[in-house]
Protein backbone atom coordinates (compact mmCIF):
# COMPACT_ATOMS: atom_id res chain seq x y z
CA UNK A 1 0.00 0.00 0.00
CA UNK A 2 1.29 3.55 -0.84
CA UNK A 3 0.31 6.95 0.82
CA UNK A 4 1.27 9.81 -0.90
CA UNK A 5 1.14 13.69 0.19
CA UNK A 6 1.20 15.16 -3.03
CA UNK A 7 1.81 13.98 -6.86
CA UNK A 8 4.96 13.92 -7.22
CA UNK A 9 4.29 15.77 -10.94
CA UNK A 10 7.68 17.79 -10.94
CA UNK A 11 8.19 21.12 -12.95
CA UNK A 12 10.46 21.47 -15.65
CA UNK A 13 11.93 25.20 -16.34
CA UNK A 14 12.76 26.47 -19.74
CA UNK A 15 9.17 26.51 -21.60
CA UNK A 16 7.46 23.66 -19.75
CA UNK A 17 3.74 24.43 -21.56
CA UNK A 18 5.18 23.88 -24.97
CA UNK A 19 5.58 20.39 -25.25
CA UNK A 20 1.17 20.94 -25.66
CA UNK A 21 1.69 23.50 -28.56
CA UNK A 22 4.09 21.06 -30.65
CA UNK A 23 1.48 18.39 -30.53
CA UNK A 24 -1.02 20.76 -31.63
CA UNK A 25 0.69 21.79 -34.84
CA UNK A 26 0.42 19.99 -38.08
CA UNK A 27 3.10 16.62 -38.34
CA UNK A 28 4.53 17.00 -41.68
CA UNK A 29 2.48 14.59 -43.85
CA UNK A 30 4.65 11.33 -45.25
CA UNK A 31 7.70 12.40 -42.79
CA UNK A 32 9.87 9.17 -41.30
CA UNK A 33 12.70 10.42 -39.22
CA UNK A 34 15.48 8.87 -37.61
CA UNK A 35 16.29 9.10 -33.86
CA UNK A 36 20.07 8.20 -32.76
CA UNK A 37 19.96 6.58 -29.13
CA UNK A 38 23.38 6.28 -27.51
CA UNK A 39 23.51 5.25 -24.06
CA UNK A 40 25.84 3.85 -21.85
CA UNK A 41 24.36 0.33 -21.48
CA UNK A 42 21.80 -1.82 -22.49
CA UNK A 43 17.73 -1.45 -21.60
CA UNK A 44 16.82 -4.94 -19.48
CA UNK A 45 12.98 -5.93 -19.49
CA UNK A 46 10.59 -3.05 -18.71
CA UNK A 47 13.68 -0.79 -17.74
CA UNK A 48 11.53 2.80 -17.40
CA UNK A 49 13.56 4.75 -20.01
CA UNK A 50 13.71 2.65 -23.22
CA UNK A 51 9.32 2.28 -22.90
CA UNK A 52 9.36 6.15 -21.61
CA UNK A 53 10.95 8.37 -24.13
CA UNK A 54 9.35 6.41 -27.02
CA UNK A 55 5.73 6.56 -25.00
CA UNK A 56 6.26 10.47 -24.41
CA UNK A 57 7.44 10.45 -28.43
CA UNK A 58 4.08 8.73 -29.37
CA UNK A 59 2.10 11.16 -27.48
CA UNK A 60 3.21 13.93 -29.51
CA UNK A 61 2.53 12.39 -32.85
CA UNK A 62 6.12 10.10 -33.21
CA UNK A 63 5.65 6.71 -33.10
CA UNK A 64 8.14 3.94 -33.84
CA UNK A 65 7.39 1.92 -37.16
CA UNK A 66 5.12 4.79 -38.58
CA UNK A 67 6.70 7.96 -39.07
CA UNK A 68 9.95 7.74 -36.61
CA UNK A 69 12.69 4.75 -36.57
CA UNK A 70 14.65 4.59 -33.50
CA UNK A 71 18.25 3.46 -34.21
CA UNK A 72 19.54 2.20 -30.43
CA UNK A 73 23.14 2.07 -29.95
CA UNK A 74 24.74 1.06 -25.62
CA UNK A 75 27.99 -0.80 -24.94
CA UNK A 76 27.36 -2.32 -21.37
CA UNK A 77 29.62 0.06 -19.53
CA UNK A 78 32.47 0.34 -21.93
CA UNK A 79 32.69 3.83 -22.52
CA UNK A 80 35.73 3.94 -24.67
CA UNK A 81 33.87 2.27 -27.44
CA UNK A 82 31.27 5.30 -27.18
CA UNK A 83 32.74 7.31 -30.20
CA UNK A 84 33.12 4.51 -32.75
CA UNK A 85 28.95 3.88 -31.97
CA UNK A 86 28.31 7.81 -32.17
CA UNK A 87 30.30 7.85 -35.70
CA UNK A 88 28.24 4.54 -36.55
CA UNK A 89 24.99 6.58 -35.60
CA UNK A 90 26.34 10.01 -37.94
CA UNK A 91 26.92 7.64 -40.45
CA UNK A 92 23.63 5.79 -40.60
CA UNK A 93 22.34 9.29 -41.14
CA UNK A 94 20.33 10.16 -38.31
CA UNK A 95 18.27 13.16 -38.54
CA UNK A 96 18.87 13.75 -34.57
CA UNK A 97 20.97 12.21 -31.77
CA UNK A 98 19.86 11.29 -28.06
CA UNK A 99 22.35 10.49 -25.85
CA UNK A 100 22.26 9.34 -22.02
CA UNK A 101 25.46 10.91 -19.75
CA UNK A 102 28.43 12.95 -20.35
CA UNK A 103 30.37 10.59 -22.11
CA UNK A 104 27.66 9.46 -24.57
CA UNK A 105 27.28 13.38 -25.23
CA UNK A 106 30.65 14.17 -25.53
CA UNK A 107 31.39 10.81 -28.23
CA UNK A 108 28.66 12.36 -30.10
CA UNK A 109 29.22 16.10 -30.26
CA UNK A 110 33.24 15.18 -31.33
CA UNK A 111 32.00 12.82 -33.92
CA UNK A 112 29.17 15.57 -35.59
CA UNK A 113 29.21 19.60 -35.50
CA UNK A 114 25.78 19.41 -37.58
CA UNK A 115 23.73 16.93 -36.15
CA UNK A 116 21.32 18.14 -33.20
CA UNK A 117 21.98 16.07 -29.89
CA UNK A 118 19.55 15.94 -27.55
CA UNK A 119 21.36 15.14 -23.82
CA UNK A 120 19.72 13.57 -20.80
CA UNK A 121 21.84 13.48 -17.61
CA UNK A 122 23.32 14.68 -14.10
CA UNK A 123 26.31 16.30 -15.38
CA UNK A 124 27.26 20.54 -15.96
CA UNK A 125 26.97 21.28 -19.69
CA UNK A 126 28.98 24.69 -18.93
CA UNK A 127 31.23 23.15 -17.18
CA UNK A 128 32.23 21.17 -19.66
CA UNK A 129 32.75 23.21 -22.44
CA UNK A 130 29.31 21.05 -24.61
CA UNK A 131 26.76 24.34 -24.46
CA UNK A 132 27.71 27.86 -24.54
CA UNK A 133 25.21 28.75 -21.66
CA UNK A 134 22.05 27.10 -20.52
CA UNK A 135 19.26 29.56 -22.06
CA UNK A 136 21.21 29.71 -24.88
CA UNK A 137 23.31 26.38 -25.57
CA UNK A 138 24.69 27.47 -29.54
CA UNK A 139 25.56 24.56 -31.63
CA UNK A 140 24.13 21.50 -32.08
CA UNK A 141 23.23 20.74 -28.43
CA UNK A 142 20.48 21.20 -26.02
CA UNK A 143 19.24 18.98 -23.52
CA UNK A 144 17.42 17.98 -19.97
CA UNK A 145 19.38 17.74 -17.01
CA UNK A 146 18.82 15.69 -13.90
CA UNK A 147 18.79 18.07 -10.98
CA UNK A 148 19.03 22.20 -11.24
CA UNK A 149 22.49 22.66 -9.20
CA UNK A 150 25.04 20.26 -8.31
CA UNK A 151 24.04 15.96 -8.28
CA UNK A 152 21.38 16.34 -5.18
CA UNK A 153 24.14 14.12 -3.91
CA UNK A 154 24.75 16.42 -1.11
CA UNK A 155 20.93 16.44 -0.41
CA UNK A 156 20.44 12.73 -0.25
CA UNK A 157 23.42 12.09 1.75
CA UNK A 158 21.86 14.53 4.57
CA UNK A 159 18.42 12.68 4.07
CA UNK A 160 20.41 9.30 4.50
CA UNK A 161 21.82 10.83 7.56
CA UNK A 162 18.85 11.96 9.05
CA UNK A 163 16.84 8.46 8.51
CA UNK A 164 19.68 6.44 9.95
CA UNK A 165 21.61 8.83 12.77
CA UNK A 166 23.71 6.52 13.86
CA UNK A 167 25.45 6.01 10.60
CA UNK A 168 28.81 7.43 10.92
CA UNK A 169 30.19 5.11 7.44
CA UNK A 170 28.43 5.47 4.31
CA UNK A 171 29.75 3.67 1.07
CA UNK A 172 28.76 5.41 -2.02
CA UNK A 173 28.98 2.77 -4.96
CA UNK A 174 29.59 4.21 -8.33
CA UNK A 175 30.22 2.74 -11.81
CA UNK A 176 33.25 2.55 -13.64
CA UNK A 177 32.42 6.19 -15.36
CA UNK A 178 34.22 9.36 -15.24
CA UNK A 179 31.05 11.14 -15.43
CA UNK A 180 30.00 10.13 -11.37
CA UNK A 181 33.13 12.75 -10.11
CA UNK A 182 30.75 15.17 -9.94
CA UNK A 183 28.74 13.44 -7.33
CA UNK A 184 31.33 12.09 -5.55
CA UNK A 185 33.20 15.16 -5.44
CA UNK A 186 29.62 16.46 -4.00
CA UNK A 187 29.03 13.43 -1.50
CA UNK A 188 32.50 14.47 -0.45
CA UNK A 189 31.63 17.74 0.57
CA UNK A 190 28.54 16.98 2.62
CA UNK A 191 30.03 13.78 4.10
CA UNK A 192 32.96 16.26 6.33
CA UNK A 193 30.28 18.97 6.42
CA UNK A 194 27.91 15.79 8.57
CA UNK A 195 31.08 13.92 10.37
CA UNK A 196 30.66 11.13 7.75
CA UNK A 197 33.57 8.85 6.81
CA UNK A 198 32.43 8.10 3.06
CA UNK A 199 34.29 5.32 0.90
CA UNK A 200 33.67 5.04 -2.22
CA UNK A 201 33.35 1.36 -3.73
CA UNK A 202 33.76 1.40 -7.73
CA UNK A 203 31.33 -1.04 -9.62
CA UNK A 204 33.29 -3.42 -12.03
CA UNK A 205 30.85 -4.45 -14.45
CA UNK A 206 27.89 -5.90 -13.18
CA UNK A 207 29.97 -7.69 -9.71
CA UNK A 208 27.38 -6.41 -7.49
CA UNK A 209 28.06 -8.96 -4.93
CA UNK A 210 31.55 -8.21 -5.13
CA UNK A 211 30.71 -4.41 -4.57
CA UNK A 212 28.93 -5.46 -1.56
CA UNK A 213 31.55 -7.28 0.07
CA UNK A 214 33.77 -4.35 -0.05
CA UNK A 215 31.30 -2.33 1.48
CA UNK A 216 30.92 -4.60 4.42
CA UNK A 217 34.76 -4.94 4.43
CA UNK A 218 35.09 -0.98 5.17
CA UNK A 219 32.16 -1.20 7.75
CA UNK A 220 29.58 0.67 5.98
CA UNK A 221 26.11 1.18 8.10
CA UNK A 222 24.45 2.84 4.88
CA UNK A 223 25.00 3.26 1.37
CA UNK A 224 24.31 5.54 -1.46
CA UNK A 225 23.73 4.39 -4.70
CA UNK A 226 24.97 6.84 -7.03
CA UNK A 227 22.61 8.40 -9.60
CA UNK A 228 23.54 6.52 -13.04
CA UNK A 229 21.15 4.34 -15.63
CA UNK A 230 23.11 1.08 -14.48
CA UNK A 231 21.70 1.71 -11.34
CA UNK A 232 17.94 2.49 -12.73
CA UNK A 233 18.61 -0.60 -15.04
CA UNK A 234 20.14 -3.19 -12.70
CA UNK A 235 18.49 -1.98 -9.41
CA UNK A 236 17.19 -5.02 -8.54
CA UNK A 237 20.14 -6.65 -7.62
CA UNK A 238 21.54 -3.77 -5.68
CA UNK A 239 17.95 -3.68 -3.73
CA UNK A 240 17.97 -7.67 -3.02
CA UNK A 241 22.16 -7.33 -2.00
CA UNK A 242 20.89 -4.34 0.49
CA UNK A 243 17.76 -6.03 1.84
CA UNK A 244 20.42 -9.48 2.38
CA UNK A 245 22.87 -7.21 4.38
CA UNK A 246 20.61 -4.92 6.24
CA UNK A 247 21.92 -2.02 4.95
CA UNK A 248 19.62 1.40 4.40
CA UNK A 249 20.17 2.84 0.77
CA UNK A 250 19.15 6.30 -0.72
CA UNK A 251 18.40 6.27 -4.23
CA UNK A 252 17.57 8.94 -7.03
CA UNK A 253 14.30 8.09 -8.28
CA UNK A 254 11.18 6.71 -6.73
CA UNK A 255 11.05 3.77 -9.04
CA UNK A 256 13.85 2.42 -7.74
CA UNK A 257 11.92 3.06 -4.00
CA UNK A 258 8.80 1.19 -5.43
CA UNK A 259 11.20 -1.95 -6.15
CA UNK A 260 12.20 -2.23 -2.51
CA UNK A 261 15.02 0.49 -2.04
CA UNK A 262 14.62 2.58 1.16
CA UNK A 263 14.41 6.01 0.14
CA UNK A 264 15.01 8.42 -2.78
CA UNK A 265 15.07 12.09 -2.95
CA UNK A 266 15.00 13.24 -7.06
CA UNK A 267 12.37 14.47 -9.78
CA UNK A 268 9.73 12.68 -11.31
CA UNK A 269 11.18 10.45 -14.08
CA UNK A 270 7.72 10.80 -16.25
CA UNK A 271 8.30 14.49 -16.46
CA UNK A 272 11.42 14.83 -17.33
CA UNK A 273 11.19 12.14 -20.16
CA UNK A 274 8.47 14.35 -21.38
CA UNK A 275 10.30 17.39 -21.66
CA UNK A 276 13.26 14.96 -23.91
CA UNK A 277 10.57 14.09 -26.02
CA UNK A 278 9.52 18.31 -26.50
CA UNK A 279 13.15 18.81 -27.21
CA UNK A 280 13.00 15.94 -29.57
CA UNK A 281 9.73 17.23 -31.39
CA UNK A 282 10.61 20.88 -31.50
CA UNK A 283 13.70 20.50 -33.61
CA UNK A 284 11.71 17.72 -36.04
CA UNK A 285 9.13 20.35 -36.27
CA UNK A 286 11.49 23.39 -37.15
CA UNK A 287 13.27 24.91 -34.03
CA UNK A 288 17.32 25.45 -33.99
CA UNK A 289 18.37 23.01 -31.44
CA UNK A 290 21.28 25.47 -30.32
CA UNK A 291 18.21 28.24 -29.42
CA UNK A 292 16.20 25.70 -27.23
CA UNK A 293 17.26 26.16 -23.74
CA UNK A 294 19.04 23.43 -21.42
CA UNK A 295 15.92 22.22 -19.18
CA UNK A 296 16.45 21.33 -15.59
CA UNK A 297 14.18 20.43 -12.76
CA UNK A 298 12.45 22.75 -10.11
CA UNK A 299 10.55 20.18 -8.31
CA UNK A 300 11.96 17.19 -6.19
CA UNK A 301 10.23 15.01 -3.93
CA UNK A 302 10.79 12.65 -1.09
CA UNK A 303 10.08 8.76 -1.33
CA UNK A 304 10.35 6.73 1.60
CA UNK A 305 9.57 2.68 2.03
CA UNK A 306 8.15 1.59 5.23
CA UNK A 307 8.20 -2.37 3.70
CA UNK A 308 12.10 -1.95 3.25
CA UNK A 309 13.05 0.04 6.53
CA UNK A 310 10.99 -2.97 8.58
CA UNK A 311 12.88 -5.85 6.80
CA UNK A 312 16.08 -4.12 7.84
CA UNK A 313 14.98 -3.48 10.96
CA UNK A 314 14.98 0.20 10.81
CA UNK A 315 12.50 2.68 12.50
CA UNK A 316 12.46 5.78 10.41
CA UNK A 317 11.90 9.21 12.16
CA UNK A 318 8.32 10.56 12.51
CA UNK A 319 9.96 13.84 11.41
CA UNK A 320 10.99 12.33 8.19
CA UNK A 321 7.90 10.08 7.24
CA UNK A 322 6.15 13.78 7.51
CA UNK A 323 7.94 15.58 4.96
CA UNK A 324 7.72 12.62 2.64
CA UNK A 325 5.76 12.99 -0.39
CA UNK A 326 5.21 9.65 -0.64
CA UNK A 327 5.23 6.60 1.89
CA UNK A 328 5.16 3.05 0.47
CA UNK A 329 3.93 0.78 3.17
Amino acid sequence: MTRRRRLLQGAVGGGALLCGLSAARAQPAGTVLRLGWLRPNAAGPGEFQSLGIPAALARLGWVEGRNLVIERRWVDGKTAQLPELARDLVQARCDALLTVGLPATRAAREATSTVPIVFFGNFDPVATKLVSSLARPGANLSGVLISADGTLAAKKLELLKEAVPRATRVALLAPDDPAMQLQIAEAGRAAAALGVELGVVSLRGTDFAGAFDAIVAQGAQAVFVGAHTTFMTDRKAIIALARRHRLPTVWEWAEQVRDGGLMAYGTSLTVLYERIASHIDRYFRGARIGELPVEQPTTFGLVLNQGTARAIGLLLPRALLLRADEVIE
